[in-house]
């Protein structure tokens, strides 16, 4: 006893010396096309899984709209630049975040959540984690989420018409990330969102220490996917220009060689890790998440 009472003022000197425990780090989670911030079988399930693996953590979910239906129909129809503004307005205002994040991105959320990184560094973020994000755009839509194939098949009949036309470029999400091999000039040009955040008409540097800011870049491939038109897009790879068959991983593209982005730099560091998954796009299971992405946001 006389040696547990005198221990107990060390331990309370200990306990100011060291103070509190570290709160977790927060994150911020944006979702794919057709879903929303806080789908129960989605994005809510993801919240509640990071909630009940890291105790005190402070999740935001992102919605885009006033409502869930409204998130969902902007993940549509909302021009992505104004979709980016309003995400990086959010976060600014957002006490919770002013020590800095922690990002997941599903599907078009990782690329949405990348350009958050390269046009808003304040509040900073840390690891950006994308999940089946299509980094390079893609070239078709081999199926669609949910049950509005109608949808679907209309979103795929624009953009084979005019994917890089005005009016389609501005109020269709998908055809800001519409990336056509066989057009690169065309893309260039005239893509308002992933020719910019990719830096095909110029190296914007701001850009490029922004994204190099980051602690980890982790992007998630899934190994299965048929969603994804090429799936490399997934670890920032594309078709070899010109033709849409044959496919280079990022090493091998123009942006890493000439390091437009900061990604050579990056993937020396060891700052830039490639992960697969079997499964179809979005498929996977709570045992993968649990040991392979939660360390990432601890």
């Amino acid at each position: 006893m006389a040696a547990l009472r005198a221990a107990v003022p060390v331990l309370a000197l200990l306990g100011l010396c060291l103070g509190p425990a570290a709160a977790a780090t927060p994150l911020v989670i944006w979702h794919g096309m057709g879903d929303s911030c806080c789908n129960p079988v989605s994005m809510g399930y993801i919240q509640k899984l990071v909630e009940k693996k890291i105790p005190g953590i402070y999740v935001l979910s992102l919605k885009i709209g006033s409502n869930m239906i409204q998130d969902m129909e902007n993940s549509f129809f909302m021009n992505v630049n104004d979709q980016v503004r309003e995400v990086c307005s959010q976060l600014a205002t957002d006490p919770h975040l002013q020590g800095g994040y922690n990002a997941m991105g599903f599907s078009q959320g990782g690329q949405f959540l990348r350009a958050v990184a390269q046009r808003c560094p304040v509040p900073p973020m840390f690891n950006l984690i994308s999940i089946g994000g299509q980094h390079q755009g893609v070239y078709g839509f081999p199926r669609c989420p949910g049950e509005s194939s109608h949808l679907c098949d209309w979103i795929r009949k624009t953009l084979d018409l005019g994917a890089y036309t005005k009016a389609v470029q501005e109020h269709l999400v998908q055809a800001e990330y519409w990336h056509d091999p066989l057009k690169e000039e065309d893309y260039r040009k005239n893509s308002i969102f992933l020719a910019d955040i990719n830096q095909e008409r110029g190296v914007n540097e701001t850009y490029k220490k922004n994204l190099m800011a980051l602690k980890k870049f982790v992007m998630v491939k899934f190994l299965n996917d048929t969603m994804v038109d090429p799936p490399i897009s997934e670890w920032f790879g594309f078709y070899k220009s010109g033709q849409a068959k044959e496919t280079i991983p990022l090493q091998e593209t123009s942006l890493y060689k000439e390091d437009r982005l900061g990604l050579q730099q990056m993937d020396k560091a060891g700052k830039l890790v490639f992960l697969g998954v079997k499964g179809d796009h979005l498929h996977f299971s709570e045992e993968w998440f649990d040991s392979t992405i939660l360390p990432f946001l601890q």
